[in-house]
């Protein structure tokens, strides 16, 4: 099987036979479990209530829950998004809201799985992860030489990660949030008056620009290797440092550390050498400089990202007619992308992801962390 973005964005396994099939057949075969940071005590003014929900968005599931419960959703804490698409569970936190109400609750698609007090009200980035299960139809090739080509490729990512890309769905509807950030901001059309909307394109285009990035340096075969002036830090939140070649040749394989990439804004730490003209490449390929995120200010102000994430507790197995893929990947990594590198791509990945990218269900531009 060939992905027409293969070339823009290679995949690390490419050399290896694909599987193919079929990715969401439906929603039942796409299962996500929030993992959680930590568990509430039982005590405080916020509920939290843990949910599982089909065929709706968090934010729809959300102001749902405000509805029955009349409370505003704004006051509803939440830790990531969830896939619309799936079969998922998440919880969020209601502020001073008795926890026989909302056990009470009857919501089309949402089952209400457990109630509890906690000091504190739920916040992004509140959660240690995201477990999926994702059942892959219509095998080409059938399932038993398939298996073996799927086992080949998790071998390698189980080992030595993949290629952090924001998945399609970090890039709207239509795909084209990028686009629209760059035609907003070159003066070519009106921006959207809602500010949450307009940080949402300039994060497209920020993907977009470390998509490009990571592309090349997948490319050239540098995903696992030290390329001078070179930030790295160690997980998905570590502060970036200038690492040494002899650092990078004892950490880089050991997972300890990774190169980080740019997420172009003002206040984004700055690689020199050979990494910083690498990033100065993509940003001349699209006809922009770092002035130009200088001059858009608060709405970037830039970060950095690994270029590897790790699939723990990856697991290939076959389950009748199909392949059953059950893992776990940090906030802010997508599924999809992990699954491309099995050669498999979904017929709904432009709609939504996990763990920190969902769409709304009315405008176009799609939130971010991160699944």
């Amino acid at each position: 099987m060939t992905n027409p973005q293969d070339d823009a964005f290679p995949r690390r396994c490419r050399d290896l036979a694909a599987v193919g099939g079929t990715l969401r057949a439906s929603e039942d075969d796409f299962r996500v479990d929030e993992i959680a940071s930590y568990e509430p005590c039982g005590e405080g003014e916020h509920t939290y209530l843990r949910f599982e929900k089909r065929g709706m968005t968090t934010p729809y599931a959300i102001s749902q829950i405000a509805r029955v419960l009349k409370i505003q959703a704004r006051d509803v804490g939440y830790a990531g998004m969830k896939d619309r698409h799936a079969v998922t569970t998440q919880t969020v936190s209601l502020p001073r809201v008795d926890p026989e109400r909302v056990s009470a609750m009857e919501i089309p698609g949402l089952r209400v799985l457990s109630v509890t007090r906690h000091r504190n009200k739920l916040r992004t980035g509140h959660l240690r992860g995201n477990r999926f299960e994702l059942r892959v139809r219509d095998l080409p090739d059938g399932v038993a030489p398939t298996i073996a080509r799927a086992l080949d490729i998790a071998e390698v990512i189980g080992r030595a990660g993949v290629p952090n890309y924001f998945g399609e769905q970090r890039f709207g509807r239509e795909g084209d949030n990028a686009a629209r950030a760059r035609q907003w901001l070159s003066g070519e059309s009106a921006g959207p008056r809602d500010p949450h909307q307009r940080r949402f394109l300039v994060s497209a285009l920020q993907s977009e620009l470390f998509n490009a990035w990571l592309g090349a340096r997948v490319r050239d075969g540098l995903l696992d290797a030290h390329v001078e002036g070179d930030l790295a830090a160690r997980g998905a939140s570590g502060r970036p440092w200038l690492i040494t070649a002899d650092d990078a040749a004892l950490l880089y394989p050991a997972r300890e550390a990774s190169p980080t990439g740019p997420m172009f804004g003002r206040s984004m730490d700055r690689p020199t050498g050979e990494a910083e003209a690498r990033e100065d490449a993509v940003l001349a390929g699209a006809s922009l400089d770092r002035a130009f995120f200088d001059r858009i200010g608060p709405l970037a102000e830039g970060t950095r990202r690994p270029a590897r994430v790790f699939v723990e507790d990856l697991a290939v197995t076959v389950d009748g007619d199909a392949l059953l893929f059950c893992f776990t990947l940090a906030p802010g990594a997508y599924a999809t992308v992990v699954m491309r590198e099995f050669g498999v791509s979904s017929p709904a990945a432009t709609s939504v992801e996990t763990g920190s990218t969902e769409e709304h269900p009315t405008p176009r531009p799609e939130p971010t962390p991160a699944g």
